[in-house]
């Protein structure tokens, strides 16, 4: 297991969020934690700890009138911490390589390869196209719906009709370089990770996969090892010291490091 940090983004302040919460309208989310510090502070925090492969995250779609403030501080962290850390949040074909310019080692996609609910390949083929597989991360953030977790688009706000299963891993498998998701209905509450779904990741091996959602305690962090067989990598916001919460930042790295 390897730790993943993260930078969320939103109204263009550094924030933590419950995830389930976020809203378009009117750019609303029950908010965690606000951060007096921008996100080339978080940047360089990760930078100076050695702890790369981390996302950061725009929370504002682009029609908000925080987009550009907040797309802003997504560009200042890429900057400090060039080939550190990776970009996601309305990235299309078209925009994809102004992140990788600005030093994102990869772009994080869901929303521009779901449509109507569905895989829509051809976008999917258009995004390869445009970055190659090997700057390609998907997210496949999910919610359940009775027995299965449903992939969510649009700042976690639309359901699709497709199930994160070992099924749907290994065909979108081919066109990524990782996977993120995030369980969204405990993201951002630090009370426990979804094991069902830790349980259902750890079939996939075939490339690395990042959960995201509900750790609060290392004992939480043993869980998901266990759960997920020690395959996931993980990536904790709301309980870290540096994010307003318990845990340690400093012993999660003795940990991991």
């Amino acid at each position: 297991m390897r730790f993943r940090p993260c930078i969320d983004i939103h109204n263009g302040k550094v924030k933590q969020i419950v995830g389930g919460s976020l809203l378009d309208r009117g750019d609303q989310a029950q908010e965690n934690f606000v951060s007096e510090q921008d996100a080339a502070w978080y940047a360089a925090l990760y930078r100076d700890a050695g702890v790369s492969g981390g996302h950061v995250i725009l929370l504002n779609g682009k029609d908000s009138p925080f987009y550009e403030a907040t797309k802003e501080q997504a560009l200042s962290a890429l900057r400090t911490f060039p080939g550190g850390l990776q970009l996601g949040g309305g990235v299309t074909p078209e925009n994809a390589g102004e992140y990788l310019d600005a030093g994102a080692s990869h772009v994080i996609v869901t929303s521009y390869v779901f449509r109507d609910g569905e895989i829509a390949w051809e976008n999917l083929d258009r995004m390869v196209s445009a970055v190659g597989r090997e700057h390609l991360v998907l997210d496949l953030s999910c919610r359940r719906r009775g027995d299965e977790y449903l992939i969510v688009t649009d700042r976690w706000q639309k359901f699709t009709h497709v199930p994160v299963t070992l099924e749907t891993m290994k065909k979108l498998g081919g066109y990524c370089d990782e996977f993120l998701i995030h369980a969204v209905d405990v993201e951002g509450k630090a009370s426990g990770v979804e094991k069902d779904l830790a349980a259902l990741l750890s079939e996939y091996d075939e490339k690395p996969v990042t959960y995201a959602g509900g750790v609060g305690s290392f004992q939480d962090l043993e869980d998901l090892g266990h759960y997920g067989k020690g395959r996931l990598d993980v990536t904790i916001g709301s309980a870290l010291d540096i994010f307003g919460g318990s845990l340690p930042f400093d012993r999660l790295l003795r940990n991991f490091l």
